[in-house]
């Protein structure tokens, strides 16, 4: 069955075939400011599991950092997902736009270093200063294309 997401207009409505992997909360200053929260809870999907059910044509995008391209509505600004040059097959979800339960759970706080100083973690989640051993940030790798 199919995850259904939407922006808070409604206007922009995708459906994702496929699980949402790497869920986690991110600290960093452009999340920050990007969601206008202490932090962003994000996960990956496969390009080729989503599915557009309506506004496409309402979806804008800002080059945040050379390469990654951080997509909004045009109509409401809810932020949608992430799109990286370097690897088209996948893309950053901001969690926040589910309409059902993705079954999994974020498993870490990222780039806590940059963290909004008046917010304090209360969980029990690991915390990293930047990204945690082992996870493979979005870069090319041999056969993508």
């Amino acid at each position: 069955m199919a995850l259904r997401a939407s922006c808070l207009c409604q206007g922009i409505a995708i459906e994702i075939d496929g699980p949402v992997r790497n869920m986690l909360f991110c600290h960093c200053s452009m999340c920050r400011k990007a969601h206008g929260s202490p932090f962003r809870a994000r996960g990956r999907v496969r390009t080729d599991d989503l599915r557009w059910v309506r506004g496409e044509d309402l979806m804008r995008f800002y080059e945040s950092s050379p390469g990654e391209h951080r997509g909004f509505c045009s109509v409401c600004g809810s932020n949608i997902f992430t799109r990286f040059d370097a690897r088209p097959q996948e893309l950053g979800l901001a969690l926040g736009i589910l309409d059902d339960d993705p079954g999994g759970r974020p498993t870490c706080h990222v780039f806590v270093g940059s963290k909004a100083p008046w917010y304090e973690i209360a969980d029990t989640l690991p915390r990293h200063e930047a990204f945690p051993p082992g996870y493979a940030p979005p870069q090319a790798e041999p056969g993508d294309g």
